[in-house]
């Protein structure tokens, strides 16, 4: 199973460089040495070295060594394979394809409707909610709204604030007209 694990940004310097966004609590694991990533373009790319730099993380990719190399990968998703029945570390983290087809439900035991998307932004993640015959709601991944997360049952419990889920007052909703 491929897990994303970070986006490609901006190169840094003239020898390939690259500017990476970790999309994972482990880059130092998964952007180890020698780790062989596949791309979002099909590609592999093997990390010959990466490091923190002045808050940012860099990493340098074997056989791109100059800055035009690296300026061709901007923009570029990572993946890396996982084992489908591995778990994080911490009780507290999830693999995407974990999340995925979970249904939610309020505290009340109502059912809501099912994860279809984790969506990875830079503030905050959160979970696409498809619900039936109305528009996809956005739940924010914070614990005051995702207060438990069982995947023995399944269930993904949310506690939204008012407004969030009701069609005429949604904050965050998206129409899948318009994607």
């Amino acid at each position: 199973m491929q897990l994303v694990v970070g986006r490609i940004g901006r190169a840094h310097g003239v020898r390939g460089d690259l500017f990476v966004e970790p999309m994972t609590d482990e880059p130092e694991v998964r952007f180890a040495d020698g780790t062989v990533l596949s791309s979002s373009e099909h590609k592999t790319l093997t990390v010959a070295t990466s490091k923190w730099h002045s808050g940012r993380f860099v990493v340098h990719f074997v056989g791109v060594d100059d800055r035009t190399m690296a300026e061709g990968l901007k923009g570029v998703t990572l993946t890396a394979d996982v084992d489908p029945a591995a778990l994080p570390d911490d009780p507290d983290e999830f693999y995407d394809h974990q999340l995925v087809g979970l249904t939610v439900a309020l505290e009340s035991g109502e059912v809501i409707g099912t994860v279809t998307e984790v969506i990875h932004l830079p503030s905050q993640d959160m979970f696409a909610v498809k619900r039936d015959g109305l528009p996809e709601a956005l739940i924010p991944f914070v614990l005051e709204f995702v207060p438990d997360i069982n995947l023995e049952t399944k269930i993904m419990t949310i506690t939204p604030p008012p407004g969030l889920l009701n069609e005429e007052d949604a904050i965050v909703v998206r129409d899948e007209d318009t994607q």
